[in-house]
């Protein structure tokens, strides 16, 4: 299924309790808690009546500063305590955003009747006031003038209504434009008119914000018309709202948005797509800034007086981050996204409790309260980092006490090792031992892991465990191996399709991957992204051990990541314009080499006498595909994937995405070499030394690739920790040996010795000498 076409379903079973059969439903009551974690339907509607009944904010006193002369040609007065009816009957807000796991594909004309808006008659509209060029001749008049009149006019009728907006922004007033494809909004003049809105006088500004609050109040109840969603749709880019005197209307205003119905999200979710694809990356930034803004500033107000009593706006942030996931659900649908998944994050919410969301989210679901992690995609990669460590501790704890218990109650002598996993291997053996070692305490994954290597003393302080990973991980990856495939041209392993009879060295990879992530080492692989997209499918995994896991839907795009030749090999057939039959004579087959033996596999029943013709080339490549990346691998994917999940077992994973998984394990790709130079340690050097003010200089001028291989030689790998730079404890020693020697570095402790060498230039070429020339362990 296409990341396109899902859309979860509001009536989509929790993601935990899904994958669980009926007759087991009894023996893991708390996981049976757990909903679908990122877009909460009932639970943060329910978050938005937590207020209590009847206390909803008014807008009086904001009126009294936006209104302080009534425009005369008013034939009605504005009302001046706005209080919003309860929203006890509104319809929850179904899932909407792609990032959760389980989902079932829905297309807005598969929608059942009862969830479909109801057909309206679309409503007799106004005459549209001007052109865009018209309004823009007014604006410059008035600008050299000083007479606005004509311009007041025109933004005091165009927000009057939501009929009065649509007239001035349709392309065609008359036209219903109730396709998905096309909201039928002008955009050009929509931004034209915003861009100017905050040039003008005071006074038309203000009334612009009295024609919004008078529009809400109309629209407050009744079903919606698509002619609704585009005033939404329109006041939402208005950037008054970045101004916190606006943020009583910019909050009545989500909350219309987000309690709308899910056929209507479907509609906004599309448009948001293309109109921003059409029209500009940054004003769709600017919309998720506004909103991550408005979020942070409820949270922690630099001047609290602005706001009302958060008792009176409890429903402002769960307002906020349903339309948030409105916006990112349409960031997934573009390929590439709009913006990164990044800019989705709210570095503010590093600062709070991230525990108490955490067991809020697990304790309540989506039923009661509200919580950050029912929309995991504002929340930052080092927070979320901090709820697995904290989760993950808390696992080993409880896991080490019943250690403990168990011996006190049987009037035996606690012993400290107990507490760990204690890991004894030899260097000559180290993947059987490691093998044998692992699956004999297959009970303790989850303690403080400490490696001992037989025969040789010393305590494991962590520098021991850092060299059992990346020993073993350089072990199993050899191409004599033959355990993965290293591809040249992608720069990744992927898993070898070959048949064996034990797969449990796969496992083993899993397990490593899964303690270096509760144990916050930094592990040197390269698996492609597709990897780690598999190993969420599903994030947790089900009882029943029949079901498949380890599978996800795949395209070429995702082959092109280890493949790249052979996608575009495919791509070319896609696009093809001769008679592929005749031209290429191929059939539903694939070939593989295995052992010196050509192999062919059906990629559907009867595949060799079907032929690949222009009709269903399409339906080859996506087999194809799936073959290479699912089906020939499967058993040995699915022993790496169960292995990651015997240690990884938290309900913390599903708040992640398979680049989150991929940057926790691997590091991240970006390089900040200056944060290294301010939090680097030194032994026998101080950082106004000549020899060190040399390093640096050569280390900063150095370019991206020198400045990896440096790192990847004195840690082991060319990545950062989640934490930044800060996280490697990276240290200088003074090597008191000869400058014609060549650096040295201890990657178990991320230590770089470097003799004392006299000049720069002597120092540049011995460094590039000793980081080019190695292999990235420099072991004692």
């Amino acid at each position: 299924m296409s990341e396109v076409d899902r859309v979860p379903s509001p009536a989509a079973p929790p993601a935990v309790a899904a994958a669980a059969p009926e007759e087991k439903k009894g023996k893991e009551p708390e996981r049976e808690k757990l909903p679908p974690i990122v877009s909460a339907g009932a639970g943060a509607t329910a978050g938005l009546d937590r207020g209590s009944k009847g206390q909803i904010s008014t807008f009086s006193s904001f009126i009294s500063t936006v209104n302080q002369k009534k425009e005369a040609a008013e034939n009605r007065s504005s009302p001046t305590h706005l209080v919003f009816p309860n929203i006890k009957n509104v319809r929850d807000l179904p899932p909407i955003c792609l990032d959760v796991r389980q989902k079932q594909r829905i297309s807005i004309d598969a929608l059942s009747s009862e969830m479909k808006t109801p057909v309206l008659p679309e409503p007799i509209l106004p005459v549209q006031p001007k052109t865009m060029k018209d309004f823009l001749e007014d604006v410059e008049k008035a600008k050299s003038s000083g007479d606005w009149k004509t311009v007041h006019d025109f933004y005091l009728t165009m927000f009057d209504s939501f009929p009065e907006l649509n007239a001035a922004f349709k392309k065609d007033a008359s036209a219903s434009f109730n396709t998905i494809e096309d909201s039928g909004i002008n955009a050009k003049f929509v931004n034209a008119v915003y861009d100017a809105l905050l040039n003008t006088p005071q006074d038309i500004q203000k009334t612009v914000l009295k024609g919004i609050i008078n529009s809400l109040l109309r629209e407050w109840k009744g079903p919606r018309t698509k002619d609704d969603l585009r005033a939404y749709f329109i006041l939402l880019q208005n950037p008054q709202f970045n101004n916190t005197s606006t943020y009583v209307i910019y909050a009545h205003l989500l909350r219309q948005i987000a309690t709308l119905v899910e056929a209507d999200h479907h509609f906004l979710v599309h448009w948001f797509k293309k109109y921003f694809t059409r029209l500009s990356q940054k004003r769709f930034k600017q919309l998720v800034e506004r909103l991550l803004q408005f979020i942070s500033l409820r949270l922690f107000p630099a001047k609290p007086e602005e706001f009302p009593p958060i008792s009176k706006c409890s429903w402002w942030i769960p307002s906020a981050s349903k339309v948030l996931a409105l916006l990112n659900t349409a960031n997934n649908l573009v390929h590439p996204p709009l913006i990164p998944y990044t800019d989705f994050y709210n570095s503010t919410l590093d600062h709070i409790d991230l525990m108490e969301e955490y067991h809020t989210w697990q304790s309540f679901g989506n039923s009661h309260r509200f919580s950050f992690c029912q929309y995991p995609f504002v929340i930052s990669i080092a927070a979320k980092k901090i709820i697995i460590q904290r989760d993950s501790e808390q696992q080993m704890i409880s896991i080490a006490r019943q250690s403990l218990v168990d011996k006190v109650s049987r009037r035996q002598r606690p012993d400290m090792n107990m507490l760990f996993l204690n890991m004894k291997v030899r260097r000559t053996h180290l993947v059987s031992d490691s093998l044998d070692e692992l699956t004999r305490k297959r009970a303790d994954l989850k303690k403080k892991l400490k490696v001992t290597f037989v025969g040789e003393a010393g305590l494991d302080m962590g520098g021991l465990t850092k060299e059992w990973f990346l020993l073993l991980i350089r072990q199993i990856f050899h191409p004599d191996y033959g355990m993965f495939t290293y591809h040249k041209d992608s720069y990744c392993h992927w898993f070898s399709s070959f048949k064996c009879d034990n797969y449990s060295e796969f496992r083993l990879v899993g397990i490593l991957m899964g303690l270096a992530v509760y144990n916050s080492i930094t592990l040197d692989i390269r698996f492609p992204p597709c990897c780690y997209k598999k190993l969420l499918s599903p994030p947790i995994v089900p009882n029943d051990q029949s079901m498949p896991v380890g599978i996800c839907s795949v395209t070429t795009d995702d082959l092109c990541q280890i493949m790249p030749e052979l996608a575009h090999g495919l791509s070319e057939l896609l696009s093809y314009e001769g008679n592929v039959e005749e031209d290429f004579y191929s059939t539903f087959q694939v070939f593989q080499e295995e052992f010196g033996i050509i192999k062919s596999y059906n990629l559907k029943p009867g595949g060799d006498k079907i032929p690949v013709t222009n009709q269903n080339r399409k339906e080859y490549v996506q087999l194809y595909t799936d073959f290479l990346l699912n089906k020939s691998i499967y058993k040995q994917f699915a022993a790496f994937y169960y292995g990651f999940h015997s240690v990884c077992a938290s309900n913390a994973l599903m708040l992640l995405r398979p680049e989150e998984v991929e940057i926790l394990v691997c590091g991240s790709p970006e390089l900040d070499m200056h944060a290294l130079q301010r939090s680097t340690q030194y032994d026998g050097y101080a950082k106004t030394d000549l020899t060190i003010r040399y390093f640096w200089d050569v280390v900063l001028g150095f370019p991206l690739d020198l400045q990896k291989k440096l790192l990847h030689f004195t840690t082991g790998s060319d990545r950062v920790p989640v934490g930044g730079m800060a996280d490697l404890n990276f240290k200088i020693s003074k090597n008191e040996t000869s400058t014609n020697w060549l650096p040295v570095a201890h990657t178990c402790f991320n230590q770089l010795c470097l003799p004392p060498y006299k000049s720069k230039k002597d120092l540049k070429q011995k460094l590039i000498i000793g980081i080019s020339n190695s292999e990235g362990f420099g072991l004692e």
